[in-house]
C-alpha cells in the first residue's frame, strides 16, 4: 500500500467517568460517586496528546470529540483547560468542530455557557427517550423534564445541538416509539441521532436481558423514524443533520480518517506513507492515570483494510466515491472487486462511475453486507474495535 495524502485529523478524549453505569452501556465507562480527578486527569490527557504528537507533526486538528462516560460531569473550567492545552500542542483548523457529550441531569444553562467559553461548538445530549417508563427500564438518572429543559438550554448557547434517541426499548410499542422521535423533531435540535438498542457483552441486559420488541417491530421503528425525520438529511445509518450540521467528527471516522484517541481506553488510528495503525490506552482510568501506562501499538496489516474502510463507509447513506477507498487505504479498487460484484448479485449495493453505496435492501441488512468484505482471516482488534460505536462512532454519537 501507499498513501498519496495523508487523510484529516481528528482528535477523541474519553473521560471516563459517570453517575450511575446503565444496564445497557457497554463503553469504558466507572461509576464515581467521590470527587472527580480533574485537574489530574486533564495533565495526564495533555501528557498523552504530547506523546502522539511526533506521529502528526505539521497536522492540524478538524475536529475534537469529548465523549465518555460523561463529559459534562467535568466541570467548565477543566474542560477550559483540556481545550486550551490541545490547541497550544496541536493547531486547530479555522471553524473547528469541538463537540462535548452531556447527560440531562448533569448540565445546566450555567455550564453550557461554560462550556461554549472554553471553545465547545456543539453539545450531543443522551436523551434516550422522553418517556418516564422507558427511562426507568433504561436505568437513566434523569427525567422526561429534565431532557427538555437540557435541550433548551444548550439551544440557547449552541447552534449545533444533536439529541440521541433509542428505540427497540424493553416494553416499547410502535406509538411510543413515534411519540418519542415525533417530540425530537419538535424540539428544534438540527441534529437527531436515533439507534436500535443492542444487548452487548459484558452488560448487566446481556446477563439478565429484558424482554425486547421482535425484530419485525423494530424494523417497522426504524422506518417509523426515517419517514417522521423527512425534514432532515438521512446522511448515516442512524443519524440525521439539517443542513450544515452533519457531524464533522463522525464523518472523518466514517471516511475513514485519522484519528488520536486519548484518556482511558481510547483507541485511535494514524496513516502514514506506507502504513496505517492503530493505538490503544489503558482502560482502567487507575492504570490510565500512571505516568508510565503503555500504549499499545499495531499496524493494520493489508488483508484488514478493505473490511475496516467497508466498516466505517457502507453506514454512509449516499454513499462514497471510489477513489476515496484507493485514497484512505493506499489499495485499488481492484482490490475488492470481487466482494463489490458479489453485494450487487445480492441486491445489497449501488455503483456507477462518482458513487459506490448500500442500497436500501443494503441498509436493512447491514450486517450481510459487511460479511462479504471480510478477509479469510479473522479481522484482528482494530475492526473489533470499529464496531463496538464508542472508539469508532458507527451509530452516529453513539450514546
Amino acid at each position: 500500500m501507499k498513501l498519496e495524502a495523508l487523510p484529516p485529523l481528528s482528535l477523541y478524549v474519553h473521560i471516563p467517568w459517570c453517575v450511575r453505569k446503565c444496564p445497557y452501556c457497554d463503553f469504558n465507562s466507572h461509576e464515581n460517586a467521590a470527587a472527580l480527578p480533574e485537574n489530574e486527569y486533564v495533565a495526564r490527557l495533555l501528557l498523552d496528546l504530547e506523546s502522539a504528537l511526533p506521529s502528526v507533526w505539521g497536522r492540524r486538528l478538524g475536529s475534537v470529540f469529548i465523549g465518555g462516560g460523561t463529559p459534562s460531569l467535568f466541570s467548565p473550567q477543566a474542560i477550559d483547560a483540556l481545550l486550551s492545552g490541545v490547541r497550544a500542542r496541536l493547531p486547530l483548523e479555522p471553524g473547528a468542530e469541538v463537540t462535548v457529550e452531556a447527560n440531562p441531569g448533569t448540565v445546566e444553562a450555567r455550564r453550557f455557557h461554560g462550556f461554549r467559553d472554553a471553545g465547545v461548538t456543539r453539545v450531543s445530549i443522551g436523551v434516550q427517550s422522553f418517556d418516564e417508563r422507558m427511562l426507568a427500564a433504561l436505568g437513566r438518572i434523569h427525567g422526561a423534564d429534565e431532557a427538555r429543559r437540557a435541550i433548551a438550554a444548550a439551544l440557547e448557547c449552541f447552534d449545533s445541538v444533536n439529541i440521541d434517541l433509542m428505540y427497540g426499548l424493553p416494553g416499547q410499542s410502535l406509538e411510543m416509539a413515534r411519540a418519542d422521535i415525533e417530540e425530537a423533531a419538535r424540539a428544534g435540535a438540527p441534529h437527531v441521532s436515533a439507534y436500535q438498542l443492542a444487548l452487548e457483552p459484558n452488560t448487566v441486559f446481556w446477563s439478565k436481558p429484558p424482554s425486547l420488541p421482535e425484530h419485525d417491530l423494530c424494523a417497522d421503528m426504524q422506518l417509523l423514524v426515517e419517514a417522521t425525520l423527512s425534514q432532515y438529511a438521512h446522511y448515516e445509518t442512524s443519524a440525521f443533520a439539517k443542513p450544515g450540521h452533519r457531524c464533522r467528527h463522525n464523518l472523518n471516522y466514517w471516511e475513514f480518517g485519522d484519528y488520536i484517541g486519548i484518556g482511558a481506553g481510547a483507541h485511535g488510528k494514524i496513516s502514514f506513507a506506507d502504513r496505517i495503525t492503530r493505538h490503544e490506552r489503558a482502560k482502567q482510568p487507575a492504570a490510565y492515570l500512571a505516568a508510565d501506562a503503555a500504549v499499545a501499538n499495531r499496524t493494520v496489516p493489508e488483508r484488514e483494510l478493505p473490511f475496516e474502510f467497508m466498516l466505517n463507509a457502507l453506514r454512509l447513506v449516499e454513499g462514497f466515491p471510489p477513489r476515496l477507498f484507493e485514497e484512505r487505504t493506499g489499495l485499488p479498487l481492484a482490490a475488492i472487486e470481487r466482494p463489490l460484484n458479489a453485494a450487487e448479485s445480492k441486491g445489497l449495493l449501488e455503483r456507477d462511475w462518482n458513487f459506490l453505496r448500500p442500497s436500501a435492501r443494503g441498509r436493512r441488512f447491514l450486517n450481510d453486507l459487511l460479511d462479504l468484505f471480510l478477509a479469510e482471516e479473522k479481522p484482528g482488534p482494530a475492526a473489533a474495535a470499529a464496531a463496538s460505536g464508542r472508539v469508532i462512532p458507527i451509530t452516529a454519537e453513539r450514546r
